[in-house]
């Protein structure tokens, strides 16, 4: 089959001819229809992920499409089931996962993480009983691929994470993929939404999603002042970049008793930031991250999905070929364009 694959971190990221996967007696082998490109894959390339442990790599960890072979424990799926599949996949047994809290299971499977991905005709994946969500016939698979991280990460820092509520102020900084999700996800359950980006374009989707009040952080001199005046500080804030600026702006613009959610990964030189102690303790601010969505949990995020709540659809701004993935991902921190780039074609 055709992989998208590298051999060393930050090196070139190519298309080749690799064996096909065999199903792991408790997983599936799923033929992908539609991948995501994610900031996430580009930070595996970089090497900032610890779970990446043996090159060559394929990447790929948002995907959808229909399972082509089943392995000896599986009883739940069958040739020809259209599924995704959180990025984070717990084992089932263990006490986080018997809790519910799948997304940190401390066996988790991840594809393109801990084995390889979905930049590929096909991908191998474990916990399948446990994992795989079956797929809405009337759901395309393009739109069906951005659940499996960023959308449903997305959700999961607002809705449950975050906790937030019809009426609330809620702000979320950085408006690519996850964060635009973000927006769609508060604006659906009732909050009144800050968009706050560098990129007018992305601001102009947000509003399109639901934003009620915009920041354009490249134009304006202080982000948290902007947000205070808007609205007397957020009930909750969403880091949803990655970079100490935005995570110490999503921490001081919050009101008293204010939740901050830590979406985006910290990495590179903002790896372990200093952040505002002072005004968390003096605020009694909460703090909280998200990792991805069990299983279990999609049932809402589906019904909203096919309800056009969360119109992902919109957000795909480009569907292009696997051999055109390995550009994309290498232009993901510089790159201006708003909405999100999946898969849809690997001939």
């Amino acid at each position: 089959m055709k992989a998208l694959l590298y051999d060393q971190f930050g090196g070139l990221l190519r298309v080749e001819q690799v064996a096909d996967p065999v199903p792991p007696d408790d997983g599936v082998v799923v033929e992908v229809r539609a991948v995501g490109v994610c900031r996430s894959d580009w930070h595996g390339w970089q090497g900032h992920d610890a779970d990446i442990r043996t090159l060559p790599h394929v990447p790929g960890h948002e995907f959808a499409g229909v399972v082509a072979e089943t392995g000896r424990c599986v009883s739940r799926w069958q040739p020809g089931d259209r599924v995704t599949m959180p990025f984070v996949a717990g084992c089932g047994v263990c006490e986080e996962c018997q809790a519910g809290a799948a997304q940190v299971c401390p066996h988790q499977f991840q594809p393109g993480f801990t084995a390889w991905g979905a930049f590929a005709e096909r991908v191998a994946v474990r916990y399948a009983d446990f994992n795989l969500v079956p797929l809405p016939q009337a759901m395309d698979f393009d739109v069906a691929a951005g659940l499996g991280c960023r959308t449903a990460t997305a959700y999961r820092a607002v809705a449950l994470q975050g906790a937030v509520r019809p009426e609330q102020w809620v702000a979320v900084h950085g408006c690519g993929g996850v964060g635009l999700a973000a927006v769609m996800a508060a604006a659906a359950l009732g909050a009144r939404v800050i968009a706050i980006d560098v990129q007018g374009d992305a601001l102009t989707l947000a509003q399109r999603f639901g934003a009620e009040f915009v920041v354009d952080a490249s134009s304006c001199d202080d982000v948290v002042a902007a947000i205070l005046d808007r609205c007397g500080g957020a009930h909750v804030s969403l880091d949803c970049l990655g970079s100490a600026a935005t995570a110490t702006n999503s921490l001081l613009c919050l009101r008293r008793r204010g939740r901050h959610v830590q979406v985006g990964l910290l990495a590179g030189d903002d790896f372990r930031p200093r952040l505002p102690w002072d005004r968390i303790i003096a605020y009694e601010l909460a703090a909280v991250g998200s990792h991805g969505l069990a299983a279990a949990d999609y049932g809402p995020l589906m019904r909203m999905t096919a309800a056009g709540q969360l119109p992902i659809g919109e957000l795909i701004q480009r569907r292009i070929r696997l051999s055109e993935a390995g550009a994309a991902i290498a232009a993901l921190p510089m790159s201006a364009a708003p909405g999100t780039t999946v898969v849809t074609q690997f001939d």
